[in-house]
């Protein structure tokens, strides 16, 4: 009765709705999930409760699931050793100058691009007492550390981005979900030009908007302008000058342990691709099984700590048992936003929710061309609105991919890479997105301070983009859409630069 019809919209219309109304993603998702089992029942509710559940179990990749636990316990490991101390420490001595600190900071941002959790919780705690030492107001740390988390991961291979996104393209599609995801990347504006912007500004001392008024205010010798008290004696989880209960880590104790899950990590792709037909380095990549590599990264990295932590006596053995429960907790809100966004996809596309928007759009080859950048900003609106990279992911993959995986298979690539663009802008603009939040705590920020500012500079980059993906709409060209798109956002920004002096940097 319902399947196949406009009520398959219902569910993701109902989910996104509420989160804009009530701020809240888990009963959000959990609302559409719900509906979309009444309506695969006839609202019978014994079915309706059989559908959930069973749509629940057959959604969850698990292997994704495992990865994150394991990368809560790293690191926790790493802030328990001593490691993210140590760093933070030898990172004081050696940069000399506010561009070379901010610069440095971007960079290890880059640099830690296995999860945007991970991101979060390291950059933050490591860079925040250089920072401090050359007056970089708090919001601008935490800027610098949200526009190189997930946009980084959303562009990296070896990433749990990577895996989630490969999950969500359905079985049967013209191409692999990781072959898809390696496809998306040079399309993907939002990323590539929110990352350009931070290094840009921050080499040439480019401030604008809200973000000026805290940088000279912290020139002065107030970091958080407003709203920043409550920080000022708060060391917070993980805090370089804390250090947790050891003292001896070094600084190898924190890049040790990321060197070994990117490296094994990388070489479980390429095996696990190699063994699934991969003839060379770019196909292996293509048929990897990309979760079950991040899982045995996962553990192998934890068996490496077990071998480099203890010995050596930079953390206890109970401690280190004591990790397995304390990296649960710390993922667990991103588990459950992933299971009820997975179970969202399946309750959806039990409806044939894909198939009634691939019949309903009659489309002709003037209008397909526009069809990215309204995607892509209509994954900003519902990832702003839900608070939520990985819900949008699981709501408008699958339909981009039923529209064109038959006919188009160039402007399929260019309009996932919108869906996948858009929703980390929304996930980056949005106060209830728990990257967002997370930023904001790793800074010790204001969270309405670090929102605020944000929002003017990622707004500049949309601009930008909703103009690339209408060039590439009609040039299905990644390299000419890029390098237009990247002159006009280096144009605008020294514009304003030639209008705001530059500090000293």
């Amino acid at each position: 009765m319902f399947v196949g019809t406009f009520w398959s919209l219902l569910p993701p219309i109902v989910a996104i709705a509420l989160a804009l109304i009530t701020k809240e993603v888990y009963i959000s998702l959990f609302a559409g999930c719900a509906l979309g089992a009444l309506l695969s029942a006839e609202f019978h509710p014994w079915r309706a409760f059989d559908t959930f559940f069973n749509t629940m179990i057959k959604s969850v990749d698990f292997s994704i699931l495992m990865f994150m636990i394991l990368l809560g316990m790293i690191v926790i490991l790493m802030q328990e050793s001593g490691g993210t101390r140590a760093y933070g420490e030898w990172a004081i001595k050696h940069l000399k100058s506010k561009r070379a600190t901010l610069v440095a900071t971007s960079l290890l941002g880059m640099l830690i691009f296995v999860d945007d959790y991970f991101n979060c919780l390291t950059v933050g705690s490591v860079m925040r007492p250089v920072t401090d030492k050359y007056k970089i107001s708090r919001a601008k740390l935490a800027y610098i550390i949200d526009a190189t988390a997930a946009p980084v991961c959303i562009i990296a291979p070896v990433s749990s981005w990577a895996a989630a996104v490969n999950s969500y393209v359905p079985k049967g599609s013209s191409m692999s979900g990781f072959q898809m995801f390696l496809s998306t990347i040079p399309f993907n504006l939002y990323a590539i030009l929110t990352l350009f912007m931070v290094f840009f500004t921050s080499i040439k001392g480019i401030d604008f908007g809200l973000m000026k008024v805290h940088e000279e205010n912290a020139a002065k010798g107030d970091l958080f302008t407003s709203g920043g008290e409550a920080f000022k004696n708060m060391p917070g989880e993980g805090d370089v000058t804390e250090g947790g209960k050891y003292t001896k880590g070094k600084v190898s104790d924190l890049v040790a342990p990321m060197l070994v899950m990117i490296a094994s990590a990388i070489l479980c792709m390429i095996w696990t691709g190699h063994l699934n037909g991969g003839k060379n380095i770019v196909s292996d990549f293509a048929n990897c099984s990309s979760s079950e590599s991040l899982v045995f990264a996962g553990l192998v990295t934890i068996a490496f700590l077990l071998i480099y932590y203890l010995p050596r006596r930079v953390i206890g053995f109970k401690d280190f048992m004591n990790s397995v429960p304390e990296g649960g907790k710390l993922m667990m809100p991103a588990i459950l936003i992933l299971v009820l966004a997975w179970t969202l996809k399946g309750t959806t596309d039990g409806l044939g929710l894909g198939s009634f928007v691939r019949s309903s759009l009659d489309l002709n080859s003037s209008l397909v061309r526009f069809v990215p950048v309204i995607i892509f900003m209509v994954a900003v609106f519902i990832g702003f609105s839900s608070g939520t990279s990985w819900g949008t992911f699981a709501i408008l993959v699958p339909i981009v991919v039923d529209m064109f995986s038959r006919s188009d298979q160039t402007m399929m690539i260019i309009s996932v890479s919108a869906v996948l663009a858009g929703a980390v802008c929304g996930d980056h603009v949005s106060p209830i997105s728990d990257t967002t939040i997370m930023s904001s705590s790793g800074a010790q920020c204001n969270h309405v301070n670090h929102v605020q500012t944000q929002m003017q500079y990622a707004g500049l980059v949309v601009l930008v983009c909703i103009a690339g993906y209408i060039i590439a709409g009609f040039t299905k060209n990644w390299w000419l859409t890029l390098a237009i798109c990247i002159a006009a956002l280096a144009g605008i920004l020294t514009a304003i630069g030639k209008k705001n002096p530059v500090q000293t940097y």
